[in-house]
């Protein structure tokens, strides 16, 4: 077995996240991107992870829970691609485009790295 990195970027998600008051009454854009690590066995695609798979349980934590931190947002989706069969490690990192227009800034953005239970 060894492992490989898969890298899946701009997964685009609407939901109800943010400290500030009023930011959780409409749903915002968030953008996430994944790298994670999982297992290769063969050159088979029914031994890897399935990219569509981790794109939907990145868009279904985004859309369906809801936190006041980005950083925690950021947790919960890397901990929820790290819980898929076959992931070793999962890295989110989640972007929340107009955080900061205050500020004259393009986004802010959060990341969090999880182990997952395939460790080899």
């Amino acid at each position: 077995m060894t492992t490989s990195r898969l890298f899946l970027t701009g997964i685009r998600a609407s939901g109800r996240h943010g400290a500030n008051p009023g930011e959780k009454e409409e749903p915002q854009e968030f953008v996430v991107d994944l790298d994670v690590e999982v297992k290769t066995f063969a050159d088979v695609v029914e031994e890897t992870v399935d990219y569509r798979t981790l794109a939907r349980v990145a868009r279904e934590v985004v859309e369906e829970r809801s936190f006041d931190l980005l950083e925690t947002l950021a947790s919960a989706v890397a901990t929820a691609a790290a819980e898929i069969e076959g992931v070793v490690q999962a890295t989110a990192v989640v972007h929340k485009p107009n955080a900061a227009r205050s500020l004259q800034i393009d986004g802010v953005a959060a990341a969090a790295t999880v182990e997952g239970e395939a460790k080899g």
